[in-house]
């Protein structure tokens, strides 16, 4: 089974792009990000006239997570347990963020993680409260079944590793590469979800996103924020990985590129 994450940045803006590379790679479940509309406004119809089924949760133009299926679409879950709302007040709610199925006997996520913004910001400990519910929900799952097999897949906005931006200088200070966001990153790993992706696109210079302006991409100055972080059953499944790099290029692109698995069975 093929499955893959991708933060499209507009499906509406992008449908064509993402049909064309669901039958490019074959693939057979895609987790969308930033698909920044509407339940209501979803292309839903291309998706199944494409043999896809589709799980979508988005308020309004920001955010919006989506599953794309063709191997089955069972208990879909909007959100996970405890995950934090944004907002104060009557104003606080939970943003289209976390969108999970079942598809082929796999567990699949779309997150889209937040931004963070500047280290400064509220959102920053927004973010780090949200990683940290996730964290507890994963640990959670893995308790209960700990052969359950699931895929955290998503823009995680976050650099890991030094070696995941093109330039430590110019990221010092900001979000995205700082201690406590990287810390948090890794204790979704240390509840039981290894990259697996990084063991088949090693880096450095390996990155899934590029800034639109001052000519990021063809000059390289991306950042490796796209991950696959998987259950132990999962991780064991896995016999490759690539990043779709080709889709960054030409007129109407993503600012991300997708990101491929390919597991066993």
């Amino acid at each position: 089974m093929r499955i893959a994450t991708w933060n499209c940045n507009s499906v509406r803006s992008r449908v064509d792009r993402v049909l064309a590379f669901l039958e490019r790679h074959d693939v057979d479940v895609l987790a969308l990000q930033e698909t920044k509309c509407k339940d209501e406004q979803f292309p839903m119809l291309p998706f199944e006239m494409a043999g896809y089924e589709v799980a979508h949760v988005g308020y309004d133009q920001w955010n919006g997570v989506a599953v794309v299926s063709r191997v089955g679409l069972e208990d879909v879950q909007v959100g996970f347990e405890g995950m934090p709302t944004w907002g104060a007040g009557d104003d606080a709610m939970a943003e289209a963020r976390a969108i999970s199925a079942v598809c082929g006997g796999v567990r699949v996520w779309s997150l889209y993680v937040p931004n963070g913004r500047t280290l400064d910001d509220p959102h920053l400990l927004y973010k780090l409260d949200w990683l940290a519910a996730l964290r507890a929900a994963g640990a959670g799952w893995l308790a209960e079944d700990p052969q359950a097999q699931v895929a955290l897949m998503g823009d995680w906005n976050i650099a890991p590793q030094d070696e995941d931006v093109w330039s430590t200088a110019f990221f010092a200070g900001r979000t995205h590469v700082s201690p406590p966001e990287r810390a948090a990153f890794q204790a979704v790993v240390d509840a039981g979800f290894a990259d697996v992706t990084r063991a088949h696109t090693p880096g450095p210079g390996t990155y899934t996103y590029w800034d639109y302006t001052q000519l990021s991409f063809p000059k390289r100055r991306g950042m490796r924020i796209d991950f696959c972080l998987g259950s132990p059953a999962l991780a064991a499944r896995v016999e490759g990985a690539f990043i779709d790099r080709e889709e960054r290029k030409g007129k109407g692109a993503s600012d991300h590129a997708p990101v491929v698995v390919d597991l066993a069975g």
